[in-house]
């Protein structure tokens, strides 16, 4: 095992994680919105969803897209489409009330874990998990370790990204600056998309 490219594997994957994404975005204006309690499945569809993808992807999953380059653009476009309908309900919802309790939510655990796959900050994220960092160890044993700390270093970047949005609820006690705050986190996921719309 190459222990300078673990550590240099695991500096990158720390950088990607822990900064501003699709992912990112939508659990601090959850905790916000819905708290962090709610915010749980959330925060698990999108690691045991995103360590999932890195696995399948690292099995020989990303052969498929070699393949067929059309999926990727699908999914790039799909991703891209889901991100603007996200950004449109964040921008309009406001803090949870009593009686909407079961009205609306979180993302569920799912809907977290399936939207992995048209992240695409996810993506650039898996393919240099797989490309640059192979040579930790041998087949099989480093798509494992790959998808081992995948799983820890975006659980503990969920939780922070989570627990974020949680600790500016007193903060933010009233109806209008929740708005506020969930418009301008709007615009950030759409911030997001520059890259896949530079790239086409």
């Amino acid at each position: 095992m190459s222990q300078s490219l673990l550590y240099a594997f695991i500096i990158f994957a720390l950088v990607m994680f822990f900064t501003p994404g699709p992912n990112n975005i939508m659990l601090l204006s959850s905790g916000l919105t819905y708290g962090f309690r709610r915010t749980i499945p959330h925060i698990a569809g999108i690691t045991i969803g995103f360590a999932f993808m890195v696995g399948a992807v690292g099995l020989g999953l990303g052969t498929v897209f070699l393949a067929y380059p059309i999926l990727q653009t699908i999914l790039k476009y799909a991703g891209a489409a889901y991100l603007i309908y996200l950004a449109a309900a964040i921008a309009l919802s406001g803090p949870a009330k009593p009686g909407e309790e079961g009205a609306r939510g979180p993302m569920t655990f799912w809907g977290a874990a399936m939207f992995q796959w048209i992240n695409a900050k996810g993506w650039v994220i898996v393919i240099g998990t797989i490309t640059a960092y192979a040579a930790i160890a041998q087949f099989p044993l480093n798509i494992a370790i790959q998808t081992l700390i995948s799983l820890l270093v975006g659980t503990a970047s969920t939780v922070v990204w989570a627990f974020f949005g949680t600790a500016l609820r007193p903060v933010l006690t009233s109806e209008r600056l929740v708005r506020a705050f969930n418009k301008l986190m709007a615009i950030l996921l759409l911030a997001s998309l520059y890259p896949v719309f530079m790239d086409a």
